[in-house]
C-alpha cells in the first residue's frame, strides 16, 4: 500500500490492488486564496468527506468515485470503511458542527483519518489496533499538538501522520508541524510511504510526509 500526502487533509491511498481512496479534498484557492495547495489531479475509486467544508470536501472531477460523507459501514471493492460520528470542536458541535472518523481496513491494515476532529470525547472502544493514524496538529479549528500527543499516547498506532497544520501553501492562522515535534522522537520524513502488514515495526513511529500538491 502507498500512502501519499496531497496535502491538508488530503491523501491519497492506493492498493496493492490498484484501488484508490482519497481522503477530504480541498478546494484550490478556498477561504479566500488562503488554500494555496495545487488541484488534486487525481482520480478515485472511494472519496471520504469528515465533513463540509471547503477546505474538505471538494469533489469536482472525483464524480466517478464512491462518495462517502456519514456514518456506517461501507465495502467498496477489497476496502471496508467504517464512518464514526465525532465533533468539530470540544462543545458538541455547537461551534462548527459534526466530523465524521474514518476507519479504512484493506490488506490487513486499519487506518484511521481524524478529519478535523475538535476534541478528545471519542468512542476509544471503536478505535483499538490502529495501524496508521492520520491526525490533526494545528490547533484552533481542530485539536491542538498537545490534544494530538495525547491522542498518540492513547491510540499507539504503529504509525502516526501528523496533518493540517500550517504550511507556506496553507495561510490559515494554525501551528506548524513542528510544536507538535519538538518533544518527539523516532520521527521520520518521507516524501510518501509505503507499508504492508509485514513491514510494521512494535513500536509507534512519526512519519511527517511531504505535501505533494
Amino acid at each position: 500500500m502507498k500512502i501519499s500526502w496531497l496535502g491538508h487533509a488530503c491523501f491519497l491511498i492506493e492498493t496493492a490492488s490498484k484501488t484508490t481512496i482519497i481522503t477530504d479534498p480541498y478546494q484550490p484557492g478556498a477561504f479566500s486564496g488562503a488554500v494555496k495547495y495545487l488541484p488534486i489531479g487525481e482520480t478515485a475509486d472511494i472519496v471520504t468527506i469528515s465533513h463540509h467544508h471547503a477546505d474538505h470536501d471538494f469533489t469536482e472531477g472525483l464524480t466517478s468515485a464512491t462518495i462517502i460523507d456519514k456514518e456506517g459501514v461501507f465495502t467498496v471493492k477489497d476496502v471496508k470503511v467504517e464512518g464514526i460520528g465525532s465533533f468539530h470542536d470540544s462543545s458538541l458541535g455547537s461551534q462548527r458542527g459534526k466530523n465524521i472518523i474514518f476507519i479504512i481496513e484493506t490488506e490487513g491494515l486499519r487506518i484511521v483519518h481524524f478529519g478535523d476532529v475538535g476534541t478528545l470525547d471519542l468512542d476509544f472502544d471503536r478505535l483499538k489496533n490502529i495501524d496508521v493514524a492520520m491526525v490533526p496538529v494545528g490547533g484552533v479549528f481542530t485539536i491542538n499538538h498537545k490534544d494530538a500527543t495525547v491522542l498518540l499516547k492513547k491510540l499507539q498506532p504503529k504509525i502516526f501522520i501528523p496533518m493540517h497544520f500550517k504550511t507556506h501553501k496553507l495561510e490559515f492562522n494554525i501551528d506548524g508541524v513542528d510544536k507538535f515535534l519538538e518533544d518527539k522522537s523516532d520521527i521520520e520524513r518521507q516524501k510518501s510511504l509505503v507499508i504492508s502488514r509485514d513491514s510494521l515495526g512494535d513500536q509507534t513511529k512519526i512519519v511527517v510526509l511531504e505535501h505533494l500538491r
